[in-house]
Order: structure tokens, then sequence, then C-alpha cells
């Protein structure tokens, strides 16, 4: 025989066929008061007392083996070890362990900090790093609670309590979870701190690898049923001594005691302490009265309401948090009914529920509201009540557990309250409504009924916020979701779905479309006209519109279609001049699909070098070419040539419009370096447009200046031109940039002048250099004297301020000879070229003998 083999037979012969009785190898991890090893290597603690009084009446001998949490499980798991103490009982563990039938202890978890801390729910543990035994219960409670809670911590799985403790002292952790009597008992020398959280309350046993050591867990469970029946038992005398004051245990160890005497906090906290506490009731009351004063300090320890009532509803028994809760000594409660403790609701409903235990002999789990008359405050309990009994089965009393989770709901409701409503408004959320979305579109499907959706948006919400402050723009929020509420059917749900969007969700509407949609337009007017009346903000009266989409269930397949379509609705909408409301219409799909696939394409188009420039030349009367404007031309292969009119405004919005508009400008910028060595060329001028993005680009100022460098080319033939609009916004951050520029030597061109809004104040101060007449007047001038007016006005200004004025647009004879006698000198349009690529420019211009 090897050495290895004759190593396990002797292993196997000493752990089956130990003189004197039966072997049992114990797995003993470090987790005091409740389980731990002595210095005779023996367990001790709790657990380990238990366990030894049994092998010594049963003639066991117990091998001790010291293991870590995690390899303790692993030696159960293997059969290398018989049994191990204090396992928290689950499902998941109950398929690869036994069990015994009754609980050996009972505890709970805490969290466990430095002051810094003061974790009062669980919640509070968001972005918390969590030193927690690894494969424990509260392990696996703490990994499911943030999945369902969808709250993110940091996990440090560790291999013993003590180490969890070490890593919360040294910094290297926030929080330490442990059972109550290892924490309470070792907080302090860790300079750690109790937090008030109490969490995944379990029944602890004593556990075998499944299948294996029946008889030995039969046993235990005898002599615990044995015990826990008789509280001069070995068994309360154990946890007795390992709860005084001599271990250094926290003030609210004697809990443990508790817990083994009433199932009160058993019924509370473990559903499956239920069942035991039915079996050992009566005989645990008979216990009680031969015990009555040692029971006594032990209900009083007990955090929770324990009281008994005679069949006359009047207190024969209260404890010390009856004694608080009323703010009487309990001598002064003894012989008085509710009635002289709670307002007239609440005793009336007590005795209620007290009937039934003491009349109909039920047993009764209740939630509770009750406002007691010493401070007139509500609080919310979880009842336990049930019949105490004579001998012969008569009913001779209530005895009831009452505890406090006053605080527990309010926490439910406040997780439910940020989990499905609006901060701000106290709307339902975007989560909530498409929860009712969803069950409403279903019901529609099987019922015979219309259901609709109205999307709002706020009409320049953004100027509100940006004029006013955000403050202003919330209270504006506040007061539509009002307005809005006021005109809905309580059926309805109006929630804030971000922003300053709403919606509106109409279900059970008339069967007949024709009908449904007549209510949901009637709706829509009104609530626009609501909407469109004076606010009251920051003392003064703020007028506001919104424009609405609205999208009939029969429009889609489906809620994320559905919404999809109120979208676009409501964009519809905006498109159409704001302040309206459209219904769905299946042509803006295919509008929506078209705009896609411009933007994709877009986006290949810089990189696929798709674009092209081309110039319009300008002349000034004398014939001579003084340069062009810069145009942009797009062609798609797929989509062949695209208007600019097309994708310049989906640059402007998608914000492809930078790096378009930085091509643009290094092209023609390379082009005027180019025009630079050729002598009928070095003066031309290239006139660039500048788009609202690039304007307010805090960058452009450097673009431009670094793009001249690179390029040489000289800046005093770049002029950039913008429109009166681009003027609106931020008017004096744009003079500043104009300003940085000029004094570079670029000139500025303001495109469109006469259409837009900006006050002569301003451009009396924008440092330009060339007026534009828009095309518009220029179209009309030979038959609408108002347009002949508007441009001899736009040239006497250009000449009293000193700046050059173009006219752009001339397509006729006849408008060039009319511009000409009103004094314009400057012309580009059709009647002298058309833009073109480079090569095709002419120094000419194409109107013969100008």
């Amino acid at each position: 025989m090897s050495a290895g083999n004759g190593f396990f037979y002797a292993f196997a012969a000493d752990k089956l066929v130990q003189p004197g009785g039966r072997t049992l190898v114990v797995g003993v991890y470090q987790n005091p008061p409740k389980i731990m090893v002595n210095a005779d290597g023996m367990p001790t603690g709790i657990f380990g007392d238990l366990l030894q009084h049994i092998a010594d009446q049963q003639n066991w001998q117990l091998k001790p083996v010291a293991c870590d949490w995690a390899y303790c499980l692993e030696l159960l798991a293997s059969g290398d070890i018989d049994i191990l103490p204090d396992v928290a009982y689950s499902p998941e563990r109950a398929q690869g362990m036994s069990f015994h039938q009754t609980p050996a202890l009972y505890s709970w978890s805490r969290l466990y900090s430095l002051p810094e801390h003061n974790i009062t729910d669980l919640s509070k543990l968001a972005g918390l790093r969590v030193a927690v035994l690894l494969n424990s219960s509260q392990h696996n409670f703490l990994q499911h609670y943030g999945q369902h809670e969808q709250i993110s911590f940091q996990l440090k799985g560790v291999s013993s309590l003590r180490a969890a403790f070490n890593l919360v002292a040294a910094g290297d952790a926030d929080v330490a979870v442990a059972n109550h009597l290892f924490g309470d008992n070792r907080a302090a020398e860790f300079q750690l701190q109790a937090n008030p959280v109490r969490f995944d309350p379990v029944e602890l046993f004593y556990a075998t690898t499944k299948d294996r050591n029946q008889q030995v867990l039969a046993d235990i469970d005898q002599y615990l049923q044995q015990w826990q029946a008789d509280p001069q038992s070995y068994y309360f005398e154990t946890v007795s001594r390992w709860s005084q004051p001599g271990f250094n245990l926290h003030p609210a160890a004697p809990m443990l005691l508790i817990w083994a005497v009433l199932s009160t906090v058993l019924l509370l906290l473990s559903g499956g302490g239920v069942l035991w506490y039915r079996r050992h009731v009566n005989q645990r009351l008979r216990n009680l009265q031969l015990s009555e004063d040692r029971l006594t300090t032990i209900l009083n320890s007990v955090d929770a309401h324990i009281y008994i009532k005679d069949k006359r509803f009047r207190y024969q028994y209260v404890n010390h948090k009856i004694a608080e809760l009323f703010g009487k000594p309990a001598e002064q409660i003894i012989g008085h009914t509710d009635s002289l403790f709670f307002d007239a609701n609440s005793a009336e409903q007590l005795q209620v529920n007290d009937q039934r235990v003491l009349v109909d002999g039920e047993r009764v789990v209740i939630e509770e509201t009750n406002t007691t008359v010493s401070d007139n405050e509500e609080r919310v309990f979880l009842s336990v009540k049930l019949p105490l009994r004579h001998s012969n089965g008569e009913i001779y009393a209530l005895c009831g557990i009452s505890t406090d989770v006053t605080e527990h709901k309010e926490t439910q409701r406040a997780i439910h309250q940020l989990a499905f409503y609006d901060a701000l408004t106290s709307l339902p959320n975007r989560r909530l409504l498409l929860e009712r979305l969803e069950q409403a579109f279903n019901m529609a499907a099987r019922l015979p009924c219309q259901g609709a959706i109205l999307f709002i948006d706020l009409d320049h919400f953004k100027d509100l916020n940006d004029t006013l402050g955000h403050a202003v723009g919330d209270e504006l929020l506040c007061q539509v979701a009002s307005r809005l509420n006021e005109q809905l059917r309580k059926s309805d749900t109006l929630a804030r779905f971000g922003g300053d969007e709403f919606v509106v969700l109409l279900s059970q509407l008339q069967p007949r479309a024709d009908l449904a949609g007549q209510r949901v337009e009637l709706l829509a007017m009104k609530l626009m006209e609501i909407l469109s009346q004076p606010f009251q903000l920051a003392e003064r009266n703020y007028t506001i519109s919104a424009s609405i989409g609205i999208a009939m269930f029969s429009d889609a397949g489906n809620v994320d279609e559905l919404l999809q379509r109120a979208d676009l609705a409501m964009y519809d909408a905006k498109n159409r001049g704001r302040n309206r409301y459209c219904f769905y219409d299946s042509k803006l799909q295919a509008k929506v699909l078209a705009r896609s696939a411009l933007q994709s394409g877009l986006r290949q188009a810089l990189s696929l070098q798709q674009f092209s420039l081309y110039f319009q030349p300008q002349y000034h009367s004398d014939g001579q070419m003084l340069g062009a404007e810069v145009l942009l031309r797009w062609f798609d292969p797929e989509l062949g040539p695209v208007s600019p009119v097309e994708f310049i405004p989906l640059a402007e919005d998608s914000g492809l419009i930078l790096p378009i508009g930085a091509w643009v400008l290094q092209q023609s910028c390379q082009q005027l370096a180019d025009w630079q060595r050729d002598p009928v060329k070095t003066h031309w001028h290239l006139a660039v447009n500048l788009s609202v993005r690039q304007l307010h680009d805090p960058d452009f100022v450097k673009l431009v200046r670094d793009t001249l460098q690179q390029t040489g080319a000289r800046p005093e033939n770049l002029v950039l031109e913008l429109t009166e609009t681009q003027l609106l916004e931020d008017i004096e951050a744009v003079i500043a940039k104009m300003q940085q520029l000029g004094e570079l030597g670029v000139r500025f061109s303001l495109d469109d002048f006469g259409t837009g809004y900006s006050s002569l104040s301003y451009l009396k101060r924008l440092p330009l250099n060339q007026l534009k007449i828009d095309g518009s007047f220029v179209r009309d001038l030979l038959d609408d004297p108002s347009d002949e007016a508007i441009i001899r006005t736009i040239l006497a200004l250009g000449n009293s301020l000193e700046l050059a004025v173009i006219a752009e647009g001339v397509e006729t004879e006849a408008q060039y000879q009319a511009l000409c006698k009103l004094g314009c000198q400057q012309f580009q349009g059709y009647l002298l070229g058309r833009p073109a690529p480079v090569e095709q420019l002419t120094v000419t211009p194409q109107r013969p003998g100008l």
C-alpha cells in the first residue's frame, strides 16, 4: 500500500471507527459569539457549545476543522466534513445541503461603517464599496437587491467578517456587512459604528451534505425542540451566557434570547418561524407564566410592541415598547382599553381586529394604521395576534406582537415615487407612462374601443430658460402640468416625458374612429387654448404656445411605433409654424425615411470627397470682375445631385455643418492663394457664407486664422457673409469675433439685407464692409414701388455708413438698368454669370457690352 493510500485509510478509520462512539468532522469558521475555536482547538460559542453538549449525550466525538467560510462550504460540498454550524437556510442551499427542522438561532444583518457614513436605508449604498462575506446569505441578498432596485454598488467579497471590518477600517471599503451578533460585538474594536438599517433576517441551522448524516440532524432537531420548549434548559442557559456583558457584546445582544423565546420577531422577520411558533405557543405561554420575572426582562429587550389583552379588550400585560408608545408607565396602561390611547377610528378598528382573535379564535396577521392620542402621530404597524387558551381550549386572552413599519412604508412610498413619478411636477414619468400605455394598447386590441396619445412640446421653451433662468422655467413646467391636468378625465394619464415634453394618454375612447378622432381633436384645441393664456412668472406675465402631435392607436402596431408617430406629428406641427396640432400622416414617415437616408449620406460625403465648390461671379458696373460667391454642391452616387436647400438645414441640425464649413473655408482660402499668383486674378475676393453654428462656435476665430496661415491667402480677399437672423442671438459675442477677424483684414458682408429684424443701432456697431440687397427686392423692382424705395434706402444707408452695396439676383437687363439708375455699382446674378466650377469662371460678364 502506498503512503498516500495509507494516510487516507488511517483518516477514514479514525473518522468512522473511533473508539467510544461516532466521530463527526465539524467545520468551524470564526464568527463569534455564534461559532469559533477555543484554546483547546474545540468548537465553542453558541453553536459550538450546543453541539458539544449534544455530542456528550450521544457519545459523539467532535473533530474540528478550522476553515474560512468559503472553504468550509467547499469541504461540506465535497463531504470532507460531516457538519457545518451556523448556516442560514435558503432554497438554493437546500439543493446541496440538508438541514434539521427546528432553527437553532435567528439572526439579521446590519451595516457597519466609519462615522462619516450614516446609512439610513439600503438605497444609500449607491456608489459605495461594500465588504461582505463571499457566498454568504448577505452577499446573495445584496446582489439581488441591487439588480431588482437598479442600484449600483461594488461588492467586495472577503473570506471572514474580520477581514470585512479590516477593509473598512483601512479605507479600502466604505461599508462592512455582518450579522448583528458579530458586528455589534466587534464594531468598537475597529472604531466602526452600527448603522440603523436591519435586513436579511435568517434562520440558522447545522447543515450537512445533501442526504447524508440524516440521523445526526434528527438527533439535533430532537434536542432543539425539547430545549426550546423549556426556558430553564441548557439551550437558554447557553444563549444567555454568551449574551452576558462579560463577553463584551453590544447591549442589543440579549435579543438573541428574545428570538428564541418568542416567535414575535420570528413572525415578523422570518416566515419560516411561523410554523414553529404554532407548534410551541401553548407550551411557551405556560412556561412564560412560570418564569415571569426572567421573561419580562427578555420581552422588554425586544424591538417590538408586545401585549396581552383580556376578553374585554383590556391590557393585561405590556412591554416597555408599549409604554414608550403611549407615553405612560405600564401600571397606568394595565386595565385600560385602546380608546384611552388611540383616536376613535383607530380604537374602533383595533377592536374589530381583536374580536376576530378573542371571539372567533383566528390567528390574525394584519397591517394596522393607528393614531396615538399622546402625540397625534399616525403610525403603521405589522401586527400578529393569536388567542391564548386554557388547557380545555377556552380562549381567555389575546397575545399581540406589533412592529412599527412606518419608516419602511414611507421608504417604499418614496422609492415608488422616485421610480414612477417626475420629481419636479409629480406627474407620472416616462417609465410609468410606458407601462400604462402598454396596458391601454393591449386593452384596445381586445375590446371595441379606440385610444390616442397627444405629444405636447412647448414652443421656444429654451428662450425662457436662457432669459429668465432655469428656476422660472421649472415654475412654468409646474404650472403647465397643473393646467393640463385640470382638463383631463380621471381615466386619462398626463406624464412628463422629459424636458418640456408632455404626453397625454387617452384610453377607452369611442369604438368609431371618426368620433374618437373628433374627441381627441376637441381636447387638443382645448389644451392649446388653456396653454395660450398668460402665466404668472417672476412677477410678470409670460405667454407661451405649444405644438401637439396626435397619434391614434390604430396608426401603429406597437407602443414604440405609436410614440414615434406622435413625435413625428408634433415636429410636423412645429414645421408648420408652431402653436398648432397635427394628426399623424403616413406621408410624414416617408419624409422621415428620406431625411434619414439624406443624413446618412451626408455623414459620408466629406470622407468620400462628394462635395465640390461652385463660384458665382460678382462684377462692378464698369465690367471689372471683383470676385465670386462660393456655393457648396453635393453629388451623391445614389441620391444624385442634392440641393443645398435640402442638405444645408440638415447639416445645421445635425452639427455636420461645422466640419463641412471648415472644409469650404479651407478650399476657398486655397483658391484665393492660387489666384494671388495670377496678376489678373490677384485682386479677386471670395465671399463665403457662414452658418449660425459656425458663427457661435468658440473656436471659429482660431479656425479662420489658422486656415489663412496654412494656405497663405490674403485676409483682405476673404469676405465672410452672414445674415441678419444670425445676429439675433448673443450679438455681443458676434461683434467681438467680427472685430478679432477684422483686425486680421478679413471683410464682412451682411447678406439678405432688409429681410431680417436687426436694429439699426446694432448695424452701426457691426464692423461690416458690405451690404447685400436681397434678390426678393430685385425681382419685383420694376413692378413694386415699395421694393424700389427699399433698394434706394439701402443704397443711401450704405453710402452714409461707407459700406459697399451689391445687388444679388439680377436676372434681366431691365433690372440691371434700374439698379444702375438708383446708384448701385456692384452686381451678381444669372444675367452676369451662373454658378460654375472655378475653371469655367470668365473675367468678363456674360452680358454683352458690360
